[in-house]
Order: C-alpha cells, then sequence, then structure tokens
C-alpha cells in the first residue's frame, strides 16, 4: 500500500484558535490516537498568523483516510468547530517517498 500524507491548513475566524484547539483536544486527539490508519499526525499553530493552524497527517493508505472521515469522532469535531472557521480548510494531497522514524 502506498502512505498518504495531507497538510491541512485552516484560518480561524479572528481571536479563535484557542476555542478550536480545546474542540480538536476534546474529539480528534482521542479519535486519532486510537486510530491505526494514521501512521503520524502533528496539529501546528502558525507562528506568524495568531489565526491560522496547520495540521500534518501520514496515513497508511489513501483508504485509511477515507475511513477515518466516517468516525464519529471526526463528525463531532466538524460539528462543533465549523463555526469557528473562517471558511474551509485548504487540503494538499501527497504521496511520501522517504520518511525518517514512520
Amino acid at each position: 500500500m502506498t502512505q498518504l500524507a495531507l497538510i491541512i491548513k485552516h484560518k480561524t475566524q479572528p481571536g479563535k484558535r484557542d476555542e478550536i484547539r480545546s474542540v480538536w483536544e476534546r474529539h480528534m486527539a482521542p479519535t486519532v490516537s486510537s486510530n491505526p490508519g494514521h501512521v503520524a499526525y502533528f496539529y501546528c499553530f502558525d507562528n506568524a498568523d495568531p489565526d491560522a493552524i496547520s495540521a500534518f497527517q501520514v496515513y497508511e493508505s489513501s483508504e485509511a483516510s477515507q475511513e477515518f472521515l466516517t468516525t464519529d469522532g471526526y463528525a463531532a469535531y466538524l460539528k462543533d468547530v465549523e463555526s469557528l472557521l473562517s471558511g474551509p480548510p485548504e487540503v494538499v494531497a501527497l504521496t511520501p517517498i522517504w520518511t525518517k522514524g514512520a
């Protein structure tokens, strides 16, 4: 199987980044932690923009990424976070060619 990596960039409503982090920690952290399809996951604040969040994810396969989108934790996160974001995320899909420690 070929791994799939995603870079997801979110713009928040002004001043809502910490609130979104709380929602992420409540729903996504436990869902990602228990998901065997995630090889790696980094949830990051943008140092240059106080209203930006990026996530870097590596899945074991494209199918695993699609399965994750059907989890209850992901659905709950979307419901609670939608009004805190300024719009849809920017998503970049990548194929890992070489990795260290993954």
